[in-house]
């Protein structure tokens, strides 16, 4: 038991310590920087919307204002069986920009995707959520990247406003996220990118099935399997506010987690050394979080029962396990004290992580077939 439990907490400590601290080494030792140039390829702006009538205004709005040049940009709109007024919303929206289809029956957003590729013929695609407002420059600094030969997509940035104490606590979880993506993007590849907001060849696109839930990593990740590389631009801004609601949150996270259960059903080569350019950067930074729940679960079983011994060490450790999740209890008791208290934030929302990624299993062996999706204030944080 002693070499498990060692074994363990070390895999752990890998998890959210070792892989970054290896991705910061080689973007210092082994730098791939990108060839930006300034240029304006032709870009179709692609949005998939399900019943969004609170928010499609504002979005055509952003995307309208986008500093680019009007004769090459479009913005085709797909409404996927939308029961409110999203659709008249978008076809009375003045610019001869846009362009709406629509989707008498929700299909998810996987199958609208799919579907609307076919009627894309820009360079360029460019995607984006319809929550999250644009920086006028996004679809500059993302066309710059894709000068380079050598990338295929391009992430841009999404920024959080956090007001409330829970929020501060998914808004530093995302800051530590995208410290990884830089580090990732700087040395060869990302393994996923920002949904709210990034862009791809349009001739590196792969065919989307239905159902996927994670298509931001299902194409860049085919993207890299073709040998192109997937990068991340600071500069090409997405705005949103952190999900002032726990309960909200954490049901966003199970399903951005139970998508990574589905990637992995659907594409067994991903968690397989050697079958896939970024299955190695998969394990670090996706597969082993996945197994990090019930690593803790049997770290903390093991630690009271080598405890029993009498070891300091042991003690040691099991009271500072404790206190963690006394502070994640607390945090969640009175999100008031996580936005006061550093500590409490971090372990408020590192227990909520890993608690529902452990729920995400769970779900996912309930319903492999659930692919429809919602709005939520945070689209990324737990990918």
């Amino acid at each position: 038991m002693t070499v498990a439990f060692w074994s363990s907490l070390l895999l752990i400590g890998f998890t959210y310590a070792g892989y970054p601290a290896v991705m910061a080494m080689l973007a210092t030792l082994r730098a791939r920087p990108v060839h930006a140039a300034p240029q304006t390829p032709t870009v179709d702006v692609l949005l998939v919307v399900h019943d969004a009538a609170e928010h499609i205004s504002a979005k055509l709005k952003t995307l309208d204002a986008l500093d680019y040049p009007r004769s090459q940009l479009r913005i085709t709109v797909i409404c996927d069986g939308c029961g409110d007024t999203t659709e008249s919303i978008a076809r009375a929206f003045p610019s001869d920009r846009v362009r709406v289809f629509a989707h008498p029956l929700r299909r998810g957003k996987s199958a609208c995707i799919g579907s609307a590729l076919a009627q894309l013929d820009a360079e360029l695609v460019l995607f984006t959520d319809v929550r999250q407002q644009l920086d006028p420059q996004a679809a500059r600094m993302l066309a710059e990247c894709m000068a380079d030969p050598a990338v295929g997509a391009v992430s841009g940035e999404l920024v959080l406003e956090a007001q409330t104490g829970y929020g501060r606590g998914i808004d530093a979880y995302w800051r530590f996220e995208k410290m990884i993506r830089r580090f990732e993007s700087a040395s060869g590849s990302l393994v996923g990118v920002t949904g709210a907001l990034y862009v791809a060849r349009r001739s590196l696109l792969p065919s989307i099935p239905e159902g996927i839930v994670l298509d931001d990593m299902w194409i860049p990740l085919h993207i890299v399997a073709g040998g192109h590389r997937v990068v991340f631009e600071p500069r090409a801004l997405a705005f949103d506010r952190a999900s002032k609601d726990a309960a909200e949150e954490e049901r966003r996270k199970r399903r951005t987690l139970a998508g990574n259960f589905q990637l992995l059903h659907r594409w067994p080569a991903l968690a397989m050394p050697g079958c896939h350019p970024l299955a190695l950067r998969l394990w670090g930074h996706k597969w082993l979080r996945l197994l990090a729940p019930w690593l803790l679960l049997f770290v903390l079983g093991a630690n009271v029962a080598l405890s029993l011994g009498g070891s300091r060490v042991y003690l040691l450790l099991l009271a500072l396990q404790c206190a963690g999740y006394l502070m994640a209890a607390t945090g969640r008791a009175w999100p008031s004290m996580a936005g006061r208290v550093l500590p409490i934030r971090i372990a408020s929302a590192f227990v909520s992580l890993n608690a529902s990624a452990m729920l995400a299993l769970l779900d996912y062996l309930r319903n492999p077939r659930a692919h429809l999706w919602q709005t939520s204030a945070m689209q990324e944080s737990a990918r």
